[in-house]
């Protein structure tokens, strides 16, 4: 009896144990195979294989345009009360009347609004690489407004949008220009960038909430990454993962003030924070109102702050002098940016109808080409990540088909 106790316990031990490697090997099968998959997608890019990537992102395109087609239809009230008001306004806008004015300087300032948090989402959305626009657009922006407030004396611009180019205005300016009065010039744009960022970080909250709310596999590679962090939370070593996990507490733990310190500062890990919030079912308007104070009004004062006093008259002066200090190449390196300085100045100081100004020389040219290149490289990984994210509906189309076998 005791023998056949102990053979029986033992053959249950051996297949036990049998079961276990056989699951092993299955888990390891399949981690390789979807690791092998990860690999095929993320190979279709437009510079190895055109023409296939071209045609997934278009059909990608199509099955997008349909979802949204249909969720607006599921909320077909909501979208003819927009129509509605859309159309009053239409008619609004094109009878005469006194009422043209506020119209007018209401279409202005909405255009000028919408301008800044579209470049402020497309920073931040998780569409491709992310379009560095504060870079590009708003740092210049700023930039331009304190080298012109220094060389006129006065913030008494056109209201925005701006002409062309800023011009100083006829009045003489009696007063001195502080960082105050340059910051309360630019804060209307700055903070609308600022809340387009906070716009986009919402796709990782909600693509994490739903998942945990269905209880689905996880669709996304982020939030794969993110459940495999937390299950190795405790033998983590290097520094990257050891710098998530960080974010990960901060957030789950300190709350509100957790999402607005990692919000506040400039955080390329951000992601992880609305990955983390939207798994642990953090409620929107805590996670979306400490997103937008954090972004739109702690981060984009510091940001700036920074930049005007970069471009101050005198620390921009002093800088250039420094260039006229290196050995050998200062004087030639000096020389392009005290031209595009003087021409700066001749632009601030123009008039309609006194002649063009001087031409711009190569360091505009440059600025303007890198933002070509920018945009451009944009839109490439657009397409590249609208084709690897029809590659992976196909994949997974697969994957149902042979568990239904």
């Amino acid at each position: 009896m005791a023998e056949n106790g102990v053979d029986s316990e033992g053959t249950q031990k051996r297949a036990g144990a049998k079961e276990k490697q056989n699951g092993n090997f299955t888990d390891s099968s399949v981690r390789d195979r979807k690791q092998q998959d990860r690999e095929e997608r993320l190979s279709l890019v437009l510079w190895k294989r055109p023409v296939q990537t071209l045609q997934y992102s278009f059909l990608e395109t199509l099955i997008t345009l349909k979802e949204w087609t249909l969720k607006l239809w599921k909320r077909r009230g909501t979208v003819l009360l927009f129509l509605l008001l859309l159309s009053i306004f239409s008619m609004a806008y094109s009878v005469d009347g006194t009422h043209q004015k506020y119209i007018q300087y209401m279409e202005k300032r909405f255009l000028w609004c919408g301008y800044w948090v579209g470049l402020g989402i497309l920073s931040s959305v998780g569409l491709g690489t992310g379009l560095h626009t504060f870079l590009l657009y708003l740092g210049p922006h700023i930039a331009s407004v304190t080298l012109a407030a220094y060389e006129c004396g006065s913030v008494n611009f056109p209201e925005p949008p701006y002409p062309d180019q800023i011009v100083c205005p006829d009045e003489v300016a009696h007063g001195t220009i502080t960082l105050w009065t340059i910051m309360s010039k630019v804060r209307l744009e700055a903070c609308m960038w600022g809340a387009g960022t906070a716009i986009g970080e919402l796709p990782p909250y909600f693509m994490a909430r739903a998942a945990r709310l269905s209880g689905a596999e996880p669709d996304d590679e982020d939030y794969e990454e993110f459940e495999e962090m937390l299950g190795q939370a405790e033998t983590a070593q290097d520094f990257a993962t050891r710098a998530k996990l960080a974010v990960q507490n901060m957030v789950q733990r300190v709350g509100f003030f957790g999402i607005l310190a990692c919000a506040s500062i400039p955080n390329p890990l951000f992601d992880l924070a609305g990955i983390t919030c939207g798994h642990f079912l953090v409620p929107f308007w805590t996670f979306f109102g400490a997103t937008l104070i954090g972004k739109a009004i702690v981060k984009m004062h510091i940001q700036k702050l920074f930049v005007i006093i970069t471009f101050s008259k005198h620390i921009v002066e002093q800088m250039v002098s420094l260039l006229g200090a290196i050995p050998r190449f200062g004087p030639s390196l000096q020389k392009p940016f005290q031209h595009y300085l003087e021409a700066q100045r001749d632009k601030l100081h123009h008039r309609a109808g006194e002649g063009t100004p001087a031409g711009e020389n190569w360091l505009a040219w440059v600025f303007e080409k890198v933002v070509l290149v920018m945009v451009c490289y944009f839109i490439v990984s657009i397409l590249n990540s609208m084709a690897q994210s029809y590659a992976k509906r196909i994949q997974q189309k697969k994957y149902c088909e042979e568990k239904t076998k």
